[in-house]
């Protein structure tokens, strides 16, 4: 704590100066460092915090170990607020899809968070395409995003989807692909794709849209089919499966990037050191090589890129979100 206590006490001198200091000067003040995932062990988002932290030491950011803390539950909310609250001080980072902070503000009268106000952005990470996938409880037969909704409109009773949590990307595509059907869909929101995938696996729920990587592995084992993915484009690891738009939905072509954020009042300096040491981890071949074989690509940015990004889909899902009509409290 004392430690922590000089570090914090020089961070005014140490922002003003930034340009002066060698970013490394500040890895050697900083501690143990922590990222704070949202989400369940095993999933895409915490897959890829865990092979970013593991090349994140001896680089600018920090020269000691870094952490990773699952805290999941309410969408990924419960990780933002705990970072949040955090010391600005640069040892604790929030790795979250964007959806918290572009989809949330719409759907979450009572958000525990400002998304614009109580972080700042740090670095985009990876980006990823969503998967429309099905389980046994669909027949073989159905292979087509419009053979799955015919099946729903006849078998009414299964006619749901899951996803990571309630009112993220997944949760919106889905609904928007009943609406444009005309096909009334129940959504059943999950602590995480991995309980999601596997309900989907057990039988329980027929269908569910989810991060692309999160749905991989087990469309290549045979015991899940995705059906489409939301990309412009198909995807290098499932050339095979349409997108969206070839299925008919080219309103709902979109992808999603997970980022790194730290709390609002972390100096500048700070900042750009973390996001010196993960754009260097996202560089790294063993990082692009250890993501990809999971179906993950890297994309790098400033925080200045991510900053822009991220109000610009924030305007992009408010009319999709009215459109819905879904809110927290619906």
């Amino acid at each position: 704590m004392q430690t922590r206590r000089r570090f914090v006490g020089g961070l005014g001198a140490a922002a003003l100066g930034a340009f002066l200091a060698p970013l490394q000067a500040l890895a050697q003040e900083l501690g143990h460092a922590r990222i704070v995932i949202g989400f369940p062990p095993g999933g895409v988002t915490d897959i890829t915090a865990r092979r970013i932290a593991e090349r994140l030491p001896a680089g600018a950011y920090t020269r000691n170990s870094v952490l990773v803390e699952n805290k999941s539950g309410a969408g990924g909310r419960i990780a933002c607020e705990t970072v949040k609250a955090a010391p600005p001080d640069g040892l604790t980072l929030l790795l979250t899809p964007c959806s918290c902070m572009t989809i949330f503000p719409h759907t979450y009268r009572q958000l525990g968070y400002d998304p614009f106000k109580d972080f700042a952005p740090v670095s985009i990470a990876i980006n990823v395409t969503l998967s429309l996938a099905v389980g046994p409880l669909v027949p073989r037969g159905v292979t087509t995003l419009p053979a799955l909704l015919q099946w729903f409109r006849e078998n009414p009773r299964h006619a749901s989807f899951g996803t990571p949590g309630q009112g993220g990307t997944g949760h919106f595509i889905g609904a928007l692909i009943g609406i444009e059907a005309g096909v009334p869909l129940q959504h059943v929101g999950y602590r995480g794709s991995v309980p999601a995938i596997s309900d989907l696996m057990g039988g329980q729920i027929a269908a569910t849209v989810t991060p692309s990587p999160d749905a991989l592995s087990q469309h290549r084992a045979g015991k899940l089919r995705v059906l489409a993915t939301s990309g412009a484009e198909r995807t290098p690891f499932t050339p095979d499966v349409p997108t969206l738009a070839e299925a008919g939905f080219e309103i709902l072509t979109t992808d999603e990037w997970f980022g790194f954020y730290a709390p609002a009042a972390t100096p500048a300096a700070i900042v750009a050191a973390a996001s010196s040491g993960i754009n260097a981890a996202l560089k790294d071949k063993y990082v692009v090589d250890a993501l990809a074989a999971v179906g993950v690509v890297t994309k790098a940015s400033t925080p200045e890129q991510m900053a822009q990004s991220q109000r610009q889909e924030f305007l992009r899902w408010g009319p999709l979100v009215k459109r819905v009509g879904f809110t927290a409290d619906s």
